[in-house]
């Protein structure tokens, strides 16, 4: 694994476990909205993020890939809370720094990573080619 391709699954990994943290602080101890019960909070902030631990912690390039759809979730939350939620902008704030870093480290190390491991995605040109090639063989 190269410099840069580890330095992204720190970032990643890092804000990952920090995102987590942040959340329970924020949804726990420190909201102003005590309306919803422990359960609720549990499984809309806390279920999602676990999702994709397994993965991240074995360094799976996929999973790094797809744990930035479930980062929107949080980023977008965070975006709107700081619009509307005036008492609570600058947790949300450090909600979206961790949400970028989470996105930039996993973004980088799953195309870094995939690449090392030759599981980059093909360029249509080269897939065309072969396609051209397969058919032309069975013609002949």
């Amino acid at each position: 694994m190269s410099l840069s391709t580890s330095f992204y699954k720190k970032l990643a990994l890092g804000s990952y476990f920090s995102l987590i943290l942040w959340l329970v602080v924020w949804h726990f101890l420190l909201t102003i909205d005590r309306n919803t019960s422990v359960l609720f909070n549990v499984i809309m902030w806390i279920v999602p993020i676990l999702l994709p631990l397994k993965g991240l912690v074995q360094g799976k390039p996929y999973t790094y890939a797809w744990t930035n759809f479930i980062v929107m979730f949080y980023l977008l939350h965070g975006l709107t809370s700081i619009y509307a939620v005036e008492g609570e902008r600058w947790y949300a704030f450090i909600e979206i720094l961790l949400c970028c870093g989470l996105f930039t480290g996993c973004s980088f190390y799953a195309r870094q990573r995939g690449r090392e491991l030759g599981m980059g995605i093909r360029k249509l040109k080269e897939e065309l080619a072969e396609e051209k090639e397969a058919f032309e063989a069975k013609l002949k």
